[in-house]
């Protein structure tokens, strides 16, 4: 199932083709979607064992990307600013999808939206604004609903992030964090944007066929399986699409092998711009931020066991309270003990 990872193409559906209700369960419970489902959620579990017996950055090669530790919070804040200028430009409010706001209270959602993202760009006290960005959420889900909402999570995602860790005042936006701090920011990162894959995975995909299909016969570039000669039927195309995105969803949640999983998931996540263009880079953008925060963490040493860590009994002996501890090297790395 990995392997299907850099072949499908995950895509927003609603953003390039008329929006229709999810809810047909019906395809879900059926024989193949079931069966995909259930190999995705068999993948994740394996993918995790053998994941927390590799101990530090799986792939050695990227390790000088820990230079980059400091600062991304800082270009974390910048992709968001970058993605709420851009889709309030185009008269977007936080998704591509949501384009139809008027009047005055749509003008000044969009006006809000833009000024926000001003305040992300320039990095100064990004906390109220990550404040702000979390608060546009109620708003979202009276415009376009609970769907909607749950699909932008991975906005959501990166303003908790900012509130928990924010860029400093000085040293272009450096920060200083502690383990308590970035496990948390990494946690909520991964929980918005895993959020968001496996709602948009059932709301576009498993419980929305249809819709699903119509974007495949609107955009048949789509269907890679065709490029390589198989003759897949629609439906089957988009119970493995789903699953694919389902799966993409769980490995972000886990974040076992977090640099093998962002580089595989970037294939698809880029491929798609040729396709469909600026829409889907603007939409993408925080998630573009996100999968670049976990590649950049998940290549140090210091920072690497952060990245996976998920809140449980830790049932494994530990030495002291003082085991886990943080340090600062210079330039403002993190240093995580682990006890």
């Amino acid at each position: 199932m990995p392997l299907l990872a850099p072949v499908l193409l995950p895509t927003h559906e609603r953003w390039f083709v008329e929006s229709r209700p999810a809810g047909d369960w019906s395809f879900f419970f059926s024989p193949l979607p079931l069966a995909l489902t259930a190999a995705v959620v068999v993948v994740t579990v394996a993918w995790r064992f053998v994941a927390l017996r590799v101990r530090g950055p799986e792939l050695r090669v990227l390790q000088p990307l820990e230079q980059l530790v400091p600062w991304v919070p800082r270009l974390l804040g910048i992709h968001l600013g970058v993605a709420l200028l851009a889709l309030a430009a185009t008269g977007a409010f936080l998704t591509p999808s949501i384009d139809h706001l008027d009047g005055v209270v749509g003008a000044s959602l969009l006006l809000l939206e833009a000024a926000l993202g001003v305040w992300l760009v320039t990095g100064v006290r990004l906390r109220p604004a990550a404040g702000l960005v979390l608060a546009l959420g109620p708003a979202l889900a009276v415009v376009a609903g609970p769907v909607a909402l749950g699909e932008c999570a991975n906005l959501a995602a990166v303003a908790a992030f900012l509130l928990v860790l924010p860029p400093s005042a000085d040293a272009h936006g450096a920060v200083r964090a502690t383990p308590a701090q970035l496990r948390l920011a990494l946690l909520l990162l991964r929980l918005g944007v895993g959020a968001a894959l496996i709602v948009l995975a059932f709301s576009e995909k498993l419980t929305n066929p249809a819709m699903a299909i119509d974007t495949l016969e609107r955009y048949p570039a789509l269907d890679v399986f065709a490029l390589v000669g198989l003759d897949v039927a629609p439906a089957t195309f988009v119970a493995v699409a789903g699953a694919t995105e389902l799966l993409f969803g769980l490995l972000v949640l886990s974040c076992a092998l977090p640099q093998v999983a962002v580089l595989v998931a970037m294939v698809p996540f880029n491929a798609t711009l040729l396709i469909f263009g600026q829409t889907e880079m603007v939409g993408h953008l925080p998630v573009y931020g996100v999968f670049l925060a976990l590649l950049v963490y998940g290549s140090s040493p210091v920072t690497a066991e952060a990245v996976r860590w998920l809140p449980r009994a830790d049932l494994r002996p530990r030495r002291s309270a003082v085991g886990d501890r943080s340090q600062v090297r210079e330039g403002g790395l993190v240093e995580v003990g682990q006890g």
